[in-house]
């Protein structure tokens, strides 16, 4: 009996083994990601802000007179030369007044061959003594008034002309169409833009700049643009107007950057951006993403950022504000020595809470037990 209870205690101290609960399994901690001061970028010494290139000379065409839009010759993105036709106008309403005006220049051109010869046969007979001065003068004024009509029909004859060929859009300059305004079997009115024609012989880009950083840029000022489907070309720019009212939506002021030597990669309509050198106080501080940093409320200039100390806790820490630019945020002051700031996430933060920190820039790395 003794032998058989053993066996029997030994099993029963298995199960109990097995039913117990398992250790408790401790999460890994969240990671985030940081900026090292050592790592971060250089101070900043340049603004820059984005912007598309435009032509310098960008004009809307019309025609000079009004009528129905019969054919439409171009479309956008073709290049013209000087004189091409662009589009034409139902003429025919032009075409009978050329007609009435060139026939009552005729009627004039025979009323003054007859008061010549009235004047003429007059003359004679006042030499004579047939009639009187009288007569003579008024044969005379009536040669003045013919000749005087016949100027007036000509002049109307090529008012007329004019008209007719105004039926006909063409370019006045050599440049590239980037936008169509009207279509065939549309009336126009004149002087309706039809056609938004751009020469491309002088090209500038057009960014917005906030209000409190036009006093900082101003025309004849040096800038670097960079088309952004090829960042490794850079060209040199000036600022050729900065706009004075700001926009009344945007609050921002339009500023055109001429750019002497764009070629073909500067094209019309293209993404840029521009670059300023700055000459504030913003040296010597650090630039940080957008969404690292927290304005605290009701001070311009404190905000604040979370660090990630030696033991691996993150806190919050206060620090001196800058400039609020497009690309981030300038710190001017309160960054400790060999200081890990979280660049992304920080609304999900808890002072003291413990974390795993990954270097911007570092490689991925994929977890293999998942």
């Amino acid at each position: 009996m003794r032998f058989r209870t053993l066996p029997t205690l030994l099993a029963g101290l298995f199960v109990l083994a097995a039913c117990s609960a398992p250790a408790p399994h401790t999460p890994p901690p969240p990671a985030v990601l940081v900026r090292s001061f050592a790592a971060a970028n250089a101070p900043p010494s340049v603004q820059v802000y984005a912007g598309e290139v435009r032509a310098r000379v960008e004009s809307d065409l019309g025609f000079r007179i009004g009528g129905k839009l019969v054919e439409r010759l171009v479309d956008v993105g073709a290049e013209v030369a000087a004189g091409t036709p662009l589009a034409l106008l139902d003429a025919q309403d032009v075409r009978l007044a050329l007609a009435s005006a060139q026939a009552a220049a005729a009627a004039a051109e025979s009323d003054l061959a007859l008061a010549r010869t009235e004047f003429a046969r007059a003359r004679e007979l006042q030499a004579r003594n047939f009639v009187s001065s009288s007569l003579l003068d008024a044969r005379r004024t009536a040669l003045q008034a013919a000749e005087a009509r016949l100027r007036q029909a000509r002049a109307q004859a090529e008012v007329a002309a004019n008209q007719a060929g105004y039926a006909r859009l063409e370019a006045p300059a050599a440049g590239v169409v980037t936008a169509v305004l009207a279509e065939p079997g549309q009336v126009v009115g004149a002087g309706q833009a039809v056609l938004r024609l751009a020469r491309p012989d002088e090209r500038e880009v057009l960014i917005h700049v906030p209000e409190g950083r036009t006093g900082r840029i101003a025309p004849g000022s040096a800038a670097q643009v960079r088309p952004w489907a090829a960042p490794e070309r850079a060209y040199a720019g000036r600022v050729r107007e900065v706009a004075p009212a700001a926009d009344a939506a945007t609050r921002t002021h339009a500023v055109r950057v001429a750019v002497p030597g764009a070629d073909a990669t500067l094209a019309l309509g293209a993404s840029a951006s521009v670059a300023f050198a700055t000459a504030d106080g913003e040296a010597g501080g650090v630039l940080l993403p957008l969404p690292a940093v927290t304005r605290q409320p009701g001070q311009a200039d404190a905000g604040t950022v979370w660090v990630v100390g030696e033991d691996d806790a993150v806190r919050p820490l206060a620090v001196e504000l800058g400039a609020w630019r497009e690309d981030g945020v300038v710190v001017r002051a309160g960054l400790p020595a060999q200081a890990r700031v979280v660049v992304a996430g920080v609304y999900k933060l808890i002072e003291g809470m413990r974390v795993r920190a990954v270097e911007e820039g570092a490689p991925v790395l994929l977890d293999v037990r998942r």
